[in-house]
């Protein structure tokens, strides 16, 4: 779809290139959900292949698959944009462009640079190669050295209007989206993206209910949850687990405000609630690819559906134990 409310930002970068001004190095800056990185696909695209790019920057966006578009994030097993990711991209960027037309870099987020990341940015964008054009997208200005903010044109995203917002929702799905929005700050596609993982997260309660009600094969259920991002889905069943066990502590076996069915938690000892939660949260903490998400799902949810009575508080044992997790 189409982010109607960026066509004040898409004409204001053909000005930029009409008149002969187009900057080394731009910053999208503003909350997440508003478009930023769209808006640096579209960027990317309009160098690279400018027969390809639409007239707005579409969500989702495409990154573009040219030799001169390089997109830098964060490492899924990493928590930041590491040092050796910029250097790879310096030395690439001072290389001559494959058709002539400029590299174009895209950061993001950037505020997830380490120190040592930034330092290694900073000489390029002091003396930038050629004609390659750095892209930052920042989602946290506070993150950022002031010394590579000031060596950017800055460019701020804003919530569009109500009206605006409220017509890009309902082409998704019509319905009220107020809550969503509220909730996101006025940001639409962040709203969009909280309304999906609301419905996700229903789905997995409902499979947690039904493996806990022996309904459904934790195998089952396994297999669907594996297909998901397995930390997002750690950190729902943590956050999940972790409120029936304070409710159930602090109203005697009432955890109604976690969803879980009471007549699951009726078979369960609450101590190893607290346990459970644990194993989940050291899975949590585990880099990606070091556990095989099958696996570990099936162990979390086979002993969900033994009423966790494989657990005992104080026991000593090891999540490759417990789940076969090397």
């Amino acid at each position: 779809m189409q982010l109607d409310w960026l066509r004040e930002f898409t004409e204001g970068w053909q000005q930029r290139l009409e008149a002969g001004r187009p900057p080394h190095a731009v910053m999208l800056s503003g909350p997440r959900g508003l478009g930023k990185r769209s808006a640096a696909a579209w960027i990317a695209a309009r160098r690279a292949l400018p027969g390809e790019a639409g007239e707005l920057p579409e969500y989702p966006y495409t990154v573009p698959e040219h030799p001169d578009v390089y997109w830098v994030s964060r490492p899924e097993d990493k928590q930041g944009i590491a040092i050796d990711q910029i250097r790879a991209l310096v030395a690439d960027l001072s290389l001559t462009s494959y058709e002539g037309g400029g590299k174009t870099a895209v950061l993001e987020p950037a505020d997830l640079m380490n120190a040592a990341a930034a330092n290694s940015l900073l000489k390029t964008l002091e003396e930038p190669q050629g004609d390659a054009l750095l892209v930052l997208v920042v989602d946290r200005m506070g993150r950022l050295p002031a010394t590579i903010v000031s060596r950017c044109q800055r460019i701020d995203f804003r919530p569009p209007d109500e009206r605006t917002v409220d017509a890009w929702l309902r082409r998704h799905a019509d319905r009220d989206w107020a809550p969503a929005l509220e909730a996101a700050g006025g940001a639409p596609i962040a709203a969009l993206e909280m309304d999906a993982a609301i419905e996700r997260n229903a789905a997995l309660l409902r499979d947690l209910n039904d493996v806990g009600g022996r309904r459904v094969s934790p195998v089952e259920v396994a297999t669907r949850w594996a297909k998901e991002d397995p930390f997002e889905v750690l950190e729902w069943l943590a956050r999940t687990v972790g409120a029936a066990a304070r409710e159930a502590v602090a109203e005697g076996r009432s955890a109604a405000g976690s969803g879980i069915d009471e007549s699951v938690l009726q078979r369960m000892d609450t101590r190893n609630l607290f346990c459970y939660q644990d194993i989940i949260n050291r899975l949590r903490s585990r880099p990606q690819g070091a556990f095989n998400a099958q696996v570990a799902f099936e162990g979390l949810l086979i002993d969900w559906a033994g009423a966790l009575s494989r657990l005992r508080n104080g026991a000593e044992t090891t999540l490759a134990d417990l789940y076969a997790v090397s």
